[in-house]
C-alpha cells in the first residue's frame, strides 16, 4: 500500500542533503516481495541512486531508508554494503553512509569503456540491421523526441537507454551485450544530470545515427556513434555542478 511521507529534515549536519530530504517530497515506495528481500531493497536503493532522487554526496541513514522502503534496517544495511562494494556508496567511519561522489576520471574511465563498446556495437548494426529492426529504431527516437518535447528527464534518459540497447541487441552478439550491460546502469547515472542540456543535439545524432544503419553505412555508422560517446563524455565535464563537486 503506497502512503505520502511525512515531512522530514532536507539537511544533515554537514550541510547536505539527506536522504530523508529526499524521499520526504515522493510518496513511499513500499518493496513488494516475492524476490528475496535483500535483492529487492538493493535493486530499489540502486534505482533511487541512478535515477538521482538520492544525490551524490547524500547522507543514507538506515532508518530513514527502511521506513521509506517499508523493511527492517537490516536487508537495507546489507544493501548498502553491497553498494558499497561495487562503488555506488561510501561507507565512513564514525560518519555512516554517503552516495558516492564520482571523480572526472572514474567518469572518464566509464565513458571511454563505453565509447569502445557502443562504436562496436553500431558497426554491428549497420551489417546486419533490417527495415524492421530500423522501424524499431526510428520508433525509439520518436520517444525520445516526446520526451525532450514534454521535458522529461527521466523519460530522455530511459528513451537514450532504450535506444542504444536495440542497437546492441540487433548485432547478436551476446558476449558484447553482456559487456554492455554490465556498465549501463552506471551509464544512466552520469547521462541524468545531462539529458536534457544534451536533449536536441543527442537526439539528432541519434536521427543520424539510424540513417547510416539503415543505408548499411558502416563506417559511417562507427563514426556517428564515436562522435555521439566523446560528446556525452564532455557534457558530463561541462555540466553546472561538475564546479561545486
Amino acid at each position: 500500500m503506497t502512503q505520502t511521507a511525512s515531512p522530514l529534515p532536507e539537511r544533515g549536519p554537514t550541510g547536505r542533503r539527506t536522504a530523508k530530504g529526499s524521499l520526504a517530497a515522493k510518496s513511499a515506495q513500499r518493496v513488494e516481495r516475492p524476490a528475496p528481500l535483500r535483492q529487492v531493497v538493493y535493486d530499489a536503493l540502486a534505482e533511487l541512486i541512478i535515477n538521482r532522487t538520492l544525490e551524490p554526496g547524500q547522507h543514507l541513514v538506515e532508518a530513514d531508508l527502511a521506513e521509506y522502503l517499508g523493511v527492517s534496517r537490516q536487508p537495507v544495511r546489507e544493501a548498502l554494503q553491497r553498494l558499497q562494494t561495487e562503488g555506488w556508496v561510501d561507507l565512513r567511519p564514525a560518519q555512516g553512509a554517503f552516495v558516492h561522489m564520482p571523480t572526472d576520471e572514474e567518469a572518464d574511465q566509464l565513458l571511454g569503456v563505453r565509447a569502445v563498446l557502443e562504436t562496436h556495437s553500431a558497426r554491428l548494426a549497420a551489417t546486419c540491421a533490417t527495415e524492421a529492426d530500423v522501424a524499431r529504431l526510428w520508433e525509439l527516437q520518436n520517444a525520445g523526441l516526446e520526451a525532450l518535447a514534454a521535458d522529461d528527464s527521466e523519460g530522455l534518459v530511459s528513451a537514450n537507454a532504450d535506444l542504444h540497447a536495440f542497437l546492441t541487441e540487433l548485432t547478436g552478439n551476446a558476449v558484447l551485450a553482456e559487456l554492455i550491460g554490465l556498465v549501463d546502469r552506471r551509464v544512466r547515472w552520469y547521462y541524468t544530470p545531462i539529458a536534457r542540456p544534451r536533449g536536441h543535439d543527442a537526439w539528432h545524432e541519434h536521427a543520424e545515427l539510424i540513417e547510416a544503419v539503415a543505408a548499411h553505412e558502416v563506417d559511417k555508422a562507427e563514426k556517428i556513434m564515436a562522435h555521439h560517446t566523446e560528446r556525452t563524455r564532455q557534457a558530463f565535464h561541462e555540466r553546472p555542478e561538475a564546479a561545486r563537486e
